[in-house]
């Protein structure tokens, strides 16, 4: 028999096409006045959202960055205080998402969330912060969003090179959460079904862009994933993630990507039963071979050197990766890790 312990924070789903209708009586249920999150690039959207508010809107802050910078995040609570907001929107990614995280840590007001990519982040009490060149993680309820508006209309701007690695991403969630050691049946049914479900979604999301019925599987996907991470801890993959992003600015995204099957095969021996279900999920007969060609028949990227990771990085990437380091089926050996990294930096198949 196993043990476990199963804990789900409540919050508010809407899920379905036209959902983004409802979102100012959402708003309304849990605050007055509304500043609506975005990046430069989704400014027009926040603009939009913040019209559809009407009064309860108080303004747009839309200098969301990747991996959140301590300065944004410090210039972003500033703005919330200026303006007296007592609920944050945050209509974008996981950028946007991690800018309301970081207010809400200071304030405790709560977070409508409004993704327009794959990622996940919204379901989760996980927040980061990147100083000096260092992203630091941590889990906080009071940063998990009350609400999340799922609209797959929304996502019909993301274009295929970011809509492939942001629901690789996800899929990242859901394989670290088969193998987490505090992870539980429950959890593991739904890391399962997020397998399935990017893994049918994501070819068609990228070759036929205006399929609403595989945005909105992919969608169902990332909402999965979200719930398997913020319920399970992180472990090798995400903390090779973290320190590449938050050092080196790789786009979070497009290094999950990269990653994830030669963090897959790190672990292999030391999951079997994880291997299995992640195997199985994706249609494949090896775990880590299945993510890599996933990751290639959607057209993602497969190597570090192609995101922009400098060569003379590695070493460093490998010694930060030992330090702090997160649970891992497998014991972590540095001179593994730098071949880990080494093997992703090329982009060869995973061993």
């Amino acid at each position: 028999m196993r043990e476990f312990l199963y804990e789900q924070p409540a919050r508010r789903v809407i899920f379905g096409i036209g959902t983004l209708s409802r979102l100012p009586d959402e708003v309304k249920r849990l605050g007055q006045r509304a500043l609506v999150l975005s990046t430069p690039e989704q400014r027009q959207d926040a603009e939009n959202v913040s019209r559809q508010l009407g009064k309860i809107s108080v303004g747009v802050f839309a200098n969301a960055a990747m991996h959140v910078p301590i300065d944004t995040a410090r210039a972003a609570r500033a703005k919330a205080r200026e303006l007296g907001a007592d609920v944050y929107v945050a209509v974008g990614g996981g950028s946007t998402i991690g800018l309301g995280k970081a207010i809400a840590l200071e304030t405790s007001n709560p977070i409508v969330a409004v993704p327009t990519t794959f990622a996940g982040s919204e379901m989760t009490p996980i927040y980061g912060l990147t100083e000096r060149g260092v992203k630091r993680t941590a889990r906080d309820n009071r940063v998990l969003p009350k609400t999340v508006i799922y609209d797959p209309t929304l996502t019909l701007t993301l274009p295929a090179r970011i809509a492939g690695p942001s629901g690789m991403n996800a899929l990242a969630h859901c394989v670290e959460a088969l193998y987490a050691p505090d992870g539980n049946p429950v959890i593991s049914l739904m890391a399962t079904e997020g397998i399935r479900a990017l893994a049918r979604s994501l070819p068609i999301v990228v070759c036929e862009p205006t399929n609403l019925e595989a945005r909105g599987d992919a969608l169902y996907g990332a909402w999965l994933a979200g719930i398997s991470l913020g319920a399970t801890s992180m472990s090798l993959h995400h903390k090779l993630c973290h320190t590449l992003g938050g050092t080196f600015n790789l786009a979070h995204a497009d290094v999950h990507t990269v990653v994830l099957p030669h963090a897959t095969a790190y672990n292999s021996d030391a999951a079997p039963e994880a291997m299995r279900a992640i195997a199985d999920a994706l249609g494949a007969k090896d775990a880590a071979q299945g993510i890599y060609d996933l990751a290639a028949r959607i057209g993602a990227p497969r190597a570090l050197k192609d995101i922009g990771m400098p060569a003379d990085g590695l070493d460093k990437a490998a010694d930060l990766a030992m330090q702090n380091p997160y649970d891992n089926p497998s014991p972590l050996e540095r001179s593994a890790i730098r071949q880990l990294l080494e093997n992703a930096y090329h982009g060869t198949c995973p061993t």
